[in-house]
């Protein structure tokens, strides 16, 4: 079992869902997040005075899924999350040591 975390843009959350509802994936946590990467945020102006946003808005997508489903997950998502600019996002892939349904007990991929 791998754990997918995707770090994205949130105007991408809606398009990347439905990728992944296409493709069968049952499950999914979204954690709006705040960070920064390469572009080191920017500079906004409100009310006439400009100021420094140092730490972008992003949503966290994390995924328990099938070590065989990993590459079609990844591949969903950069496809609908690609905007072809700075601060598209990263994903990140973990091994999953185990996973539990707390309401019936299953383990591993059953949990899933």
């Amino acid at each position: 079992m791998k754990y997918i975390i995707a770090v994205v843009k949130p105007h991408r959350l809606e398009d990347i869902r439905t990728a992944l509802t296409a493709m069968g994936v049952e499950g999914l946590t979204v954690s709006d997040v705040k960070g920064f990467g390469r572009q080191k945020g920017h500079s906004e102006v409100y009310r006439g005075a400009e100021y420094q946003v140092d730490f972008v808005p992003k949503v966290k997508l994390e995924i328990a899924i099938a070590a065989s489903e990993v590459t079609k997950v990844i591949e969903a998502i950069c496809g609908a999350a690609k905007t072809d600019r700075i601060g598209d996002g990263k994903i990140f892939v973990l091994d999953l040591e185990d996973a539990v349904r707390v309401r019936t007990g299953e383990t591993g991929a059953a949990a899933i």
